[in-house]
């Protein structure tokens, strides 16, 4: 798998370290196989995201999304709809909520927890995992971002066509320049892979 400055050098684009962040989307043990919500090709997007930063160029802040369910009423079902019902998933504390153990970063600036009371599939929904702070004093993602002269956003993660979408969409929304890093992303479907891609390219952001 190629490393990031690869993917980003293929698509001819450079990118300030200084005011870029990735965002890596909700990578955590129950969108991959085995878990309770499996996206197909998760632990392999775990791995190639990996890959990706093996390289000595870094390319600004690294932050990651979580799902952090503690109560999301209807968002959890034991009949979904598997649209805006799901079965039980990323519940809060729990070995399934956490990161997949072959997404290994060379850091994490900050990590962003989501969906504690609601369904929350963008990642700018999240707040900062700052344990001393009430949940409500807690930062969003896009006022750390803000706070740390981020103008540039590259995404990457599960699952394309639902949280990394509605991530990259609302990135776009803020005004950050916005890049979604196809080949570090696994769809839940190929048609909803090709719709998400039409959508994200129609906004205004980069599908490399």
């Amino acid at each position: 798998m190629n490393s990031l400055s690869t993917i980003l050098a293929l698509a001819d684009m450079t990118v300030d370290p200084q005011r870029t962040a990735t965002v890596v989307v909700d990578v955590q043990n129950d969108f991959c196989e085995g878990g309770s919500l499996a996206v197909s090709g998760g632990a392999d997007v775990a791995r190639a995201i990996t890959r990706a930063f093996d390289s000595p160029r870094t390319f600004g802040k690294i932050v990651t999304t979580q799902d952090w369910h503690i109560d999301p009423g209807s968002h959890f079902s034991s009949t979904p709809d598997f649209k805006d019902s799901w079965p039980v998933h990323c519940v809060a504390g729990t070995t399934g909520a956490q990161l997949h153990p072959n997404l290994t970063l060379p850091r994490v600036d900050a990590r962003f927890h989501k969906g504690e009371y609601e369904a929350a599939y963008s990642g700018f929904e999240g707040r900062l995992d700052e344990p001393g702070l009430r949940l409500d004093d807690r930062p969003r993602l896009a006022q750390w971002l803000l706070a740390e002269g981020i103008d540039t956003v590259l995404v990457c993660g599960l699952a394309l066509d639902y949280c990394v979408r509605a991530t990259a969409l609302d990135a776009r929304r803020l005004g950050f320049e916005t890049v979604v890093l196809g080949s570090l992303t696994a769809a839940i479907s190929a048609e909803g892979a090709a719709l998400t891609r039409e959508e994200l390219a129609d906004q205004g952001v980069r599908v490399l």
